[in-house]
């Protein structure tokens, strides 16, 4: 959603502009931490904007595009306010050309780089934000832009990878699954019917074809009820896992189950010592990096262990320890973090493991793929085989009893 608003500065001028977030309670909030006092909030409803959430996204190409850009002109010594302005210009997302837009009105307006980045949170992450203030704070801005680039890009690449690997048996699935309903509600009872007219009343059918007829009379009288069911069932499903303690209880079934929770297990590792890394060498403090890339990973079980790492790290413990007792980071991390710690160089030695694992992913996913291909095929012949030994079966054996008399 986009909000307009009007407020007072911490300096006391009347300032307006807009704002994205995901409710008016996240937009105050984020308005509160800029020290920014709002008159007046509301949804705007200006020409172009759509509050509609799929005409307000960033591709990550988009992003990965503007973020070079960015970097280039910065390192060129060209001055941010003139950056901001012929990046709009070179933007074509209409959207996104907005938010540069608006970006460019606070830099010009003397406001950091990473405030103005921060009232766009469905455009700007938490890491992407805090990267560029440690990079504001300590001037090296350009670099850090360069890394976001390369992150988002090594992002964008699994992503696509994974895409790529699910397409092919999301596919056949539901190819399967049609296939199913229409074989059971449309040509069943027309098999059935045949049946019953070779055999008789009385005849004893075998239990695999009494069991796919009783299964098929169901699903025929009761196929509006299935269809609500599966609808009704799916929508609460989708909207339980978007709870805190649904999500915290699917990401934790996803890590146990044993194909995949080692390819989301791996991601993970590789997202964390990559984010990790990036902010430690922005000059971002342990403590904060930790919560930052809990939040990056998109994993609740993963990012309530890296706040619980946090909190022993307050109390006086090497950063290594509680990954070395990790239930889900491999005794990998532990053991090159406290390298890492005792050779001052956290950053390269984590950049090296996102690389590792980053290999890892890609080799895992590729094999994942040739994998689940024969194993789709085996199901789908298995279920073809049943149905039709079911159905073929007896009428082969009613066929050669009639033959014999």
């Amino acid at each position: 959603m986009q909000f307009s608003y009007i407020a007072t500065s911490k300096e006391g001028k009347t300032i307006q502009g807009l704002l994205d977030a995901p409710s008016q309670e996240e937009a105050m909030g984020i308005l509160a931490r800029q020290e920014i006092h709002p008159i007046v909030l509301k949804k705007s409803k200006g020409k172009g904007n759509i509050n509609l959430s799929f005409a307000n996204r960033v591709s990550t190409k988009d992003l990965v595009i503007f973020t070079r850009q960015l970097s280039v002109m910065i390192s060129a010594g060209v001055p941010l306010g003139r950056v901001m302005q012929t990046l709009t210009s070179q933007t074509s997302n209409k959207y996104f050309k907005t938010v540069i837009e608006s970006i460019s009105k606070d830099v010009e307006g003397g406001k950091p780089l990473a405030d103005s980045f921060e009232r766009f949170p469905n455009v700007f992450s938490d890491v992407y934000i805090n990267m560029i203030r440690a990079g504001e704070a300590a001037g090296i801005l350009d670099e850090i832009l360069k890394r976001l680039a390369a992150q988002a890009e090594k992002e964008a690449s699994i992503r696509k990878k994974i895409k790529s690997a699910m397409t092919y048996p999301t596919v056949i699935f539901l190819i399967m699954v049609v296939a199913f309903f229409f074989i059971m509600i449309y040509l069943m009872p027309k098999i059935s019917t045949i049946i019953k007219n070779l055999a008789g009343p009385s005849a004893t059918l075998p239990i695999q074809t009494r069991v796919l007829l009783s299964l098929s009379n169901f699903m025929q009288h009761n196929a509006l009820l299935i269809i609500i069911v599966a609808v009704l069932s799916t929508f609460f499903f989708l909207r339980y896992i978007k709870t805190t303690r649904g999500k915290y209880q699917f990401h934790f079934f996803l890590l146990r189950m044993p194909v995949i929770g080692p390819v989301v297990r791996k991601i993970a590792v590789a997202r964390f010592a990559r984010t990790f890394a990036s902010l430690m060498a922005a000059g971002v403090n342990v403590l904060e990096a930790l919560e930052v890339t809990g939040g990056a990973i998109g994993n609740k079980v993963i990012e309530a262990e890296l706040k619980e790492a946090a909190k022993q790290v307050k109390n006086g413990k090497q950063l290594s320890e509680p990954f070395s007792k990790s239930k889900n980071f491999p005794p990998i991390i532990g053991q090159m973090l406290a390298v890492g710690e005792e050779t001052g160089q956290i950053e390269t030695v984590l950049e090296k493991v996102a690389g590792f694992y980053d290999e890892e992913v890609d080799a895992t996913i590729d094999a994942l793929s040739s994998i689940i291909e024969p194993i789709l095929i085996v199901v789908l012949g298995s279920v073809v085989g049943v149905i039709a030994a079911s159905v073929m079966g007896p009428i082969a054996s009613l066929n050669k009893s009639i033959g014999n008399n």
